[in-house]
Formats: C-alpha cells, structure tokens, sequence
C-alpha cells in the first residue's frame, strides 16, 4: 500500500473505527486504514455487527445462526487485528449486535472516535451499484469525519 500523508494534524486522530463484514471492500478499508494509522500514531477499533434482522430471517433456519455469525464477526475482526499487528498499530477489536449502522455510530459517539472507515458496500448490498445503506446511513450521521472506499 502507498504511503498515506497525513490528513489532519497529529493530535486529531488517535483512534479509528473500522467497521467489517468480510467484504473485499470492508478489507480495502482496513488495509487503507493501518496506513492512517501508521502517519498519525492512531489505534485501530475493529468492529463488527451482528445484524439482528438477519438473525430474525435466519434462526427460522438453523437454530445456531446467531453463534455462526459471531464465529465469522470474530474471524473478520481478527483480520484487522493481525494486519494491524503485522504494522505495529494498536489494535482493540469488538463483536456487538444490532442494526450495523446504529452500533457503527454508537461505537463512534461512545468510544470519541475521530475517523470511520469502511467500504461502500458490504455483503448485504453487493448487488447495489450505488453507495451501500449502512454506509449512506453512518455518512449521513456520523459525530466524525468518514472515509469510504470502494
């Protein structure tokens, strides 16, 4: 990944929410957010939602699907987490559950983060050609700057 210059000052990013589902575009996040990182001596917050509609559609299905997609949560997480170990950025990951966009803004107003970002679609949105609605919905109410990548 090319050096990323720094885009603010020093002291305005310490921390740097990245929100992942396990999409290609949620892991371009995270490898464009180490680089952030790296520049401003930021620390990373890997997080991921379990959708509760999801688990509504699916648990009709297989009993088990909350605890599977906790399973897949923690394995995209520990992407992030290892990325960022292999850069020597400070990582912290968390597991919520909720609607995605409500808990990405939670996350942020809750833990003073400084910076989202994430893809423009996810995995429940690959068919859409424009912006992803979780990522419309934090971009339109976010306490903080977002970066969305494609």
């Amino acid at each position: 990944m090319q050096e990323t210059k720094k885009l603010f000052s020093s002291e305005t990013i310490k921390l740097i929410l990245v929100p992942t589902d396990g999409s290609g575009h949620s892991a371009r996040a995270a490898e464009y957010a180490m680089s952030i990182a790296k520049a401003h001596d930021a620390k990373i917050l890997a997080a991921f939602v379990i959708d509760t509609i999801v688990i509504d559609q699916l648990s009709r299905v297989s009993p088990h699907v909350e605890e599977d997609l906790k399973k897949s949560g923690q394995n995209y997480a520990n992407y992030i987490v290892n990325l960022a170990e292999k850069q020597g950025v400070t990582v912290e990951s968390i597991i919520t559950k909720g609607q995605p966009f409500e808990q990405i803004l939670h996350l942020a107003k809750s833990k003073n983060v400084d910076l989202i970002v994430m893809g423009t679609t996810g995995r429940r949105s690959t068919d859409r050609i424009l912006i992803g609605s979780v990522t419309q919905r934090v971009i339109e109410y976010s306490p903080c700057p977002v970066l969305v990548l494609r």
